[in-house]
């Protein structure tokens, strides 16, 4: 159980997802949660929803907690940061969840001495079936990094990455799981085009896609291998999988991941 207090500064969607993960994994009692959002109403709806402690005046908040998750929006995040800096308690761990805003960055605001960590997770963390990069500063004790990823794994499956590899994290996990609702909502359209009822069809193609990632994580077998053992010699699979490689499925996914992560540099001034 972790038993320090955890405050939240913003609840868009990735941070309702950590506060769910935490919530549904009992790691953390919802009284060590304390969250604040400038819009009165999603206060609101976080307290009803989950039974938080939701904190009206974001001084407060800062005055009271240990860790201290910054979800808002990159574009307004150092402006933010800049304005509170000085209630942040000194000994506070701070924990960036936005894109584009480096440790750098984020230390040229806080102060040389702060103890910072960027994660990048994804949306799944409303399922506990996130996965989520870690990225600490060297203020970071080993200590403080292990409760970290302790409080984290409660929910999602964790890596330590080299600041350099969040691009590509957030283009192949956090942006991805767009690309991989298109992929359902594609495949289940097909099947509607076939006569299948659309519930039933996202029920079918849902389930494909999670057996798939499924067989990738526990066989640690190459994924074209895999392929593979579905497609039949002159079989259905083979002559889909031609459809998909003469339109350039592949090549566009890669684009895609490419176009990613250039906009995520591009948010980091690089």
């Amino acid at each position: 159980m972790f038993k320090k207090k955890v405050g939240f500064l913003g609840c868009g969607n990735i941070a309702q997802a950590i506060i769910n993960g935490l919530i549904n994994s009992k790691y953390i009692h919802p009284t060590n949660l304390l969250v604040y959002d400038h819009k009165i109403n999603i206060n609101q709806e976080i307290s009803q929803k989950y039974g938080l402690k939701t904190i009206n005046n974001v001084e407060n908040l800062l005055s009271e907690i240990d860790v201290l998750f910054i979800a808002i929006k990159p574009n307004i995040f150092l402006k933010v940061l800049k304005n509170l800096v000085d209630y942040i308690k000194k000994d506070t761990m701070i924990i960036s969840v936005a894109a584009g805003i480096t440790l750098n960055a984020l230390s040229e605001v806080l102060g040389n001495n702060r103890k910072i960590i960027r994660v990048m997770p994804n949306i799944s963390s409303l399922v506990n079936e996130g996965m989520t990069s870690i990225t600490p500063n060297s203020f970071i004790k080993n200590e403080e990094l292990f409760e970290i990823i302790e409080l984290l794994k409660s929910f999602s499956k964790i890596e330590i990455v080299t600041e350099n590899l969040i691009h590509s994290v957030i283009s192949v996990s956090s942006s991805s799981m767009a690309y991989v609702f298109m992929l359902i909502e594609a495949m289940a359209d097909g099947a509607v085009l076939g006569g299948m009822p659309r519930a039933q069809a996202y029920q079918f193609a849902a389930q494909a896609v999670k057996g798939a990632a499924h067989m990738v994580l526990k066989t640690g077998k190459h994924p074209g291998e895999l392929k593979d053992m579905v497609c039949s010699p002159g079989g259905t699979t083979i002559e889909a999988v031609k459809e998909l490689e003469e339109r350039g499925f592949r090549s566009s996914v890669i684009k895609a991941v490419q176009q990613c992560m250039l906009k995520s540099k591009r948010l980091s001034g690089e």
